[in-house]
């Protein structure tokens, strides 16, 4: 499981990554008025993406994932054609409707130029909806492999086209249009590799009697779950300045501070959720077959490796953020606030991370709807701190809003996941955890303060980084939470497997 989780983080980072660079170079080709339009449309685009087919990849690989245990073929290809069916249904009818209606619904668009790049995406929609279905049946299936390479190989093509067209070939098109094509083409590309792969790998499609209803059923929670958490962004972006301005900040620097939260802190508080969500994508599929055959000890098992791995993610990088968060703040951002947020919000890896692992287990044995509750539970708390509180606390109140949500949502799934699969027994691991690197937190804070006096800015933080890193890898060693000698000798045992045998 740790290897192909390694092996599916491994595409991801590169996919980010790219994406991060593709990213500034669109930034500079078409200028920030051209991203801008192009942001606008693309956010109205997701939309009927997420409605479209955000929820049926997940329920698909639930229910393949019971027929397989069940070693029920054809309902498994009778699923893989009614989750295809379901996402056509909507994704058709909606392009034919937006384009039939094209002047009126352009209105919604503050800028025409919107509308046309919102037009050139929405030719991809039904294309892009087959796409995610079918990646949905790789996921389910254990084909991890076509799972993420293709979605790397989008990414790609996206970028390679993107490129091509700003910068080498004249087009007389405006940049965020041609940006655009380049993501259209990037959808039939990867939607054409996935069909190949669908049917060169033996899939087959059968008609979906009796499966459009468990589908639907399990689909519908988690796409109103991603639907009701853009809308909550949306309405954040709008409430929580509005709040501040009332406790009398200017308009510029309540922007301002919504801006550093969610613009500089929230992507770095999400960095162990790229590891997570890989551990996620592999331990799905079996874990949603193991609890559909009955083998309530194997649930037990993967559950507590998940969890524990979680842990061992999450708390080594808080005594990182600890530690370093300022300096990371000031180096990517050129921001002291958004560092000492990232300080102060460093606990909240646990949280997070956890919410993030229980919730794809519980939607992997069927518990779908009961997320979608925990998820509204959550968001209340956070639109309640974010109404109430930033005359008391300011920008803090957004902060305040995260550790309820994330605290709540976390104690509630872990209830549900204990109710579901038996006694959690992860405590004692992360007891352990704490006083491991809780010392090595220490030493670092050490270091960082005697560093700083006497080095610049850069050379402290990568010393002080790597003694931190040091630190935390002899403290996990010493009170054996990973055993890196085990580790290093099974991987240099492969080696030597693989030498040719001397004649």
């Amino acid at each position: 499981m740790y290897r192909t989780a390694a092996l599916v983080t491994l595409f991801s980072a590169a996919e980010h990554c790219l994406g991060f660079l593709y990213r500034i170079i669109l930034s500079r080709a078409i200028g920030s008025e051209g991203l801008g339009i192009y942001q606008a449309a693309y956010s109205v685009f997701a939309v009927f993406l997420t409605v479209a087919a955000s929820g049926l990849p997940a329920a698909l690989s639930r229910i393949i994932s019971r027929h397989r245990a069940r070693g029920s073929l054809h309902r498994e290809r009778a699923a893989v054609s009614g989750a295809i069916l379901i996402t056509l249904a909507f994704s058709l009818p909606a392009t034919l409707l937006l384009f039939l209606f094209r002047g009126q619904f352009s209105r919604v668009f503050a800028d025409a130029r919107s509308a046309d790049v919102f037009y050139i995406l929405l030719a991809g929609l039904a294309p892009t909806c087959v796409y995610s279905v079918l990646r949905g049946s790789f996921w389910g299936n254990k084909r991890f492999f076509a799972y993420s390479f293709i979605e790397l190989v989008e990414e790609i093509i996206r970028i390679g086209i993107g490129i091509s067209l700003l910068l080498f070939v004249y087009t007389g098109l405006y940049g965020a249009n041609v940006a655009a094509i380049a993501v259209l083409i990037s959808y039939i590309c990867s939607f054409a590799i996935a069909v190949v792969c669908f049917f060169a790998r033996g899939g087959k499609l059968r008609a979906p009697r009796g499966e459009l209803r468990p589908l639907l059923s399990a689909a519908m929670p988690v796409t109103a779950m991603r639907a009701s958490s853009s809308l909550l962004s949306s309405l954040i972006s709008v409430l929580f300045p509005m709040q501040l301005q009332a406790a009398g900040y200017s308009a510029a620097r309540a922007m301002s501070e919504y801006g550093i939260v969610y613009g500089m802190v929230m992507p770095i508080m999400t960095v162990p959720c790229a590891f997570i969500g890989s551990i996620a994508l592999v331990l799905v599929p079996e874990l949603s077959e193991q609890y559909y055959r009955g083998n309530r000890q194997e649930v037990r098992a993967l559950t507590a490796r998940a969890l524990n791995a979680t842990l061992l993610v999450a708390c080594s990088l808080v005594p990182v953020y600890l530690v370093l968060g300022e300096d990371v703040g000031v180096l990517l951002f050129s921001n002291a606030e958004s560092g000492h947020m990232l300080s102060v919000c460093a606990l909240l890896l646990l949280p997070m991370s956890l919410t993030m692992i229980s919730s794809s287990m519980l939607n992997s044995i069927g518990c779908e709807k009961h997320t979608l509750g925990i998820f509204l539970a959550g968001s209340a708390a956070m639109l309640a701190c974010t109404f109430f509180l930033p005359k008391y606390l300011g920008a803090g109140a957004l902060l305040a809003g995260m550790a309820c949500d994330s605290c709540i949502t976390a104690l509630l799934s872990l209830l549900l996941l204990q109710k579901k699969t038996g006694k959690l027994r992860f405590a004692a691991y992360l007891g352990r955890l704490v006083a491991a690197l809780t010392p090595a937190a220490a030493a670092g804070w050490l270091v960082h303060a005697l560093l700083t006096r006497y080095l610049s800015y850069l050379p402290a933080l990568f010393c002080t980084l790597l003694v931190l890193l040091a630190a935390e890898c002899a403290m996990l060693a010493l009170f054996r939470l990973v055993a890196f000698r085990t580790l290093l000798a099974r991987f240099f045992a492969k080696k030597r497997k693989k030498l040719p045998a001397k004649p």
